[in-house]
């Protein structure tokens, strides 16, 4: 064939069908058939055949569709059982629901020994959401070709007729045929939770999953998949005490632990994060995993002292001691800068010791070969430290230091962010809001969020009263409140709101309150003044970053996780440009997949839909 020739022909094809399934996508059906029916005459590819039937039912030209299949039929001198699917379904289209099955069972009966032709004709029955029949067609290829199994497929057209419990059993089926298959299992099934309303499935998936466990011990698949569930539902102490089941008879499980460890600390789940950390320490210090689980066991006490526990003097001395040990054992290097900082900042803002956190922090610039940023994080810190000290103009030096040497990174802007914090702290209103406008446009959505918040604080509360007194009082309490002394933040915004009860600050004022609430873990009372302003000043600057917070809470902290779920759902919906959107998108896609959204009733397509959707 002439090669130009050819070329010509793949582009008349290639436009056509492009044209043909815009048409088809947009249901209009009179402009697709004719363009793919003549598409089908060129390729010879049953899908555009498929369409072009579908389009002749749909515009109730059944007659056709019956003469272009029986013409179509005739022409194969093998029957391709996919032709009296489509032809079935003429019939059915037309109430002939007899001859429609006829025809169905007749395609059943003619497919070839083999599986390729059985995955065809089942195909071709799920084109036409014909569910059972797909089943059916998987049942008799499992009987005709002992070989093959179809646990995948048959689970499939389970779980589009909603029989979670033979879907379940093909799953484990096909995780006893070759654990290879877990992840496979895995994603499929979480299409599957989705799906489940009233947690009917999930109960069911405990039940036969420990059934097989204790049936089938050897198969460590089984145990795999209900770890997995585990973590799914953040069951992390459940998880970790299968997984360290497992681990003592494979002995091969502890990077699951540990990564189960970075989990439940991601989530906050303090408790069983140290627990999967010391359960991997306890192996000894030969395991590859020792140093890291060491490590981030610190860190993981650390953040729960921070978060949860940070007025106990007893338990920050204790953790102070941990802190000490473990860089004295693991040695201060560029692995260990990050428990540096953490030391440091625990001992200057919980344990009032800043001149031994300093040391600590001299101690960790003195590492070779530390990259810019390595090094400017260490000083930052130092700042944050002569900041809590009350030493301004040390702080000042130090972050224009750090602002020098980090150009090019996202660490500059963040100080920069630091140090026109500080002299918004000193007073320097203008001088500080000059700065924050340079860094509203940080590449980084964070710092330049947060220097817009500051600087419209500014804007809007300097320029309404003759005196900076309200702005000033504000931002002393501020200060006090990054110096970890939330009493007397309290104190003066208290004053504040007494002596200014309609200034444009009130909004501000709760804020900051609710942020001292959490801190001292008084997660009621801050979700009283987050939803005070959720309620009464969602136009304002702070809406977005109250509700956001507000969410928060009611996930990690009150234990309400539909309510976060709602929260989540409305920043979508109401500050769609926020910087908080994505990752309120992803935590409301989480609490779907434990609460999921009630589903249409009789929405068959809505039902499929978002089974292919939960599998990207």
């Amino acid at each position: 064939m002439n090669t130009g020739f050819a070329q010509q022909q793949r582009s008349e094809v290639q436009t056509k069908s492009s044209l043909a399934i815009r048409y088809y996508n947009a249901k209009d059906f009179e402009k697709a058939a004719p363009l793919l029916k003549e598409v089908y005459e060129l390729t010879r590819n049953s899908t555009y055949f498929r369409y072009y039937i579908n389009s002749l039912i749909s515009l109730n030209e059944f007659a056709e569709a019956e003469s272009e299949l029986q013409r179509e039929i005739k022409k194969q001198k093998t029957p391709r059982p996919e032709y009296y699917v489509h032809l079935g379904q003429v019939y059915k289209s037309q109430n002939r629901n007899e001859e429609a099955l006829l025809m169905f069972q007749d395609a059943i009966s003619k497919i070839p020994a083999n599986r390729g032709a059985y995955l065809t004709t089942a195909n071709s029955f799920l084109g036409w959401g014909e569910y059972g029949l797909a089943r059916d067609t998987y049942l008799k290829g499992r009987a005709t070709l002992p070989e093959e199994s179809f646990n995948y497929e048959l689970a499939r057209s389970h779980l589009y007729l909603r029989d979670y419990t033979n879907m379940m059993e093909e799953y484990l089926n096909l995780l006893r045929e070759d654990e290879k298959h877990l992840a496979r299992v895995q994603s499929s099934l979480s299409s599957a939770m989705r799906l489940d309303i009233d947690d009917g499935l999930r109960d069911q998936f405990r039940g036969q999953v420990l059934k097989r466990i204790q049936a089938e011990p050897r198969i460590i698949g089984y145990n795999r998949l209900l770890i997995w569930f585990f973590l799914q539902e953040k069951k992390f102490s459940s998880a970790l005490r299968q997984s360290v089941a497992l681990d003592k008879r494979t002995g091969a499980e502890d990077g699951q632990i540990a990564q189960l460890g970075d989990m439940a600390l991601r989530n906050k789940e303090y408790a069983q994060a140290q627990k999967a950390y010391e359960y991997l320490m306890d192996k000894g210090e030969e395991t590859p995993y020792f140093s890291q689980a060491y490590a981030r066991n610190i860190h993981a006490k650390y953040m729960e002292y921070t978060n949860e526990g940070g007025g106990n003097l007893e338990q920050g001395q204790a953790l102070a001691t941990d802190f000490e040990n473990g860089l004295l054992y693991l040695s201060i290097g560029p692995a260990t800068l990050n428990l540096v900082r953490e030391y440091a900042h625990l001992l200057a803002f919980y344990l009032d010791d800043t001149e031994k956190a300093i040391t600590v922090l001299e101690k960790g610039e003195k590492v070779p070969q530390l990259k810019p940023e390595e090094l400017g994080l260490l000083k930052t810190e130092m700042a944050d430290i002569y900041v809590y000290a009350d030493d301004p103009w040390e702080a000042m030096l130090i972050y224009s230091q750090v602002i020098e040497a980090n150009k090019k990174n996202s660490l500059g802007d963040e100080v920069k962010l630091k140090k026109a914090k500080l002299g918004y702290y000193m007073g320097n209103f203008s001088w500080a809001k000059a700065q924050l406008d340079v860094l509203k446009a940080s590449t980084s959505k964070l710092t330049a969020n947060d220097a817009m918040e500051l600087s419209m604080l500014i804007g809007n509360n300097l320029n309404l009263d003759t005196t900076a007194v309200p702005l000033t009082m504000f931002a002393k309490a501020d200060l006090r409140f990054f110096q970890n002394k939330s009493d007397e933040a309290m104190t003066i915004l208290d004053g504040l709101a007494e002596l200014y009860p309609y200034h444009s600050l009130v909004d501000n004022i709760l804020f900051r309150k609710a942020k001292i609430e959490i801190d001292n873990q008084n997660y009621a009372m801050a979700a009283e003044y987050l939803q005070t302003i959720v309620t009464d000043f969602s136009y304002d600057l702070l809406g977005d970053d109250a509700l956001y917070l507000l969410a928060e809470i009611y996930n990690y902290h009150l234990g309400q996780e539909e309510k976060a779920k709602e929260l989540y759902k409305q920043m979508l919906t109401s500050y769609p440009g926020s910087v908080f959107t994505e990752e309120s998108r992803e935590k409301y896609r989480e609490l779907r997949k434990v609460y999921p959204d009630k589903e249409p009733e009789n929405k068959e397509g809505l039902f499929m839909r978002a089974i292919e959707e939960a599998e990207f």
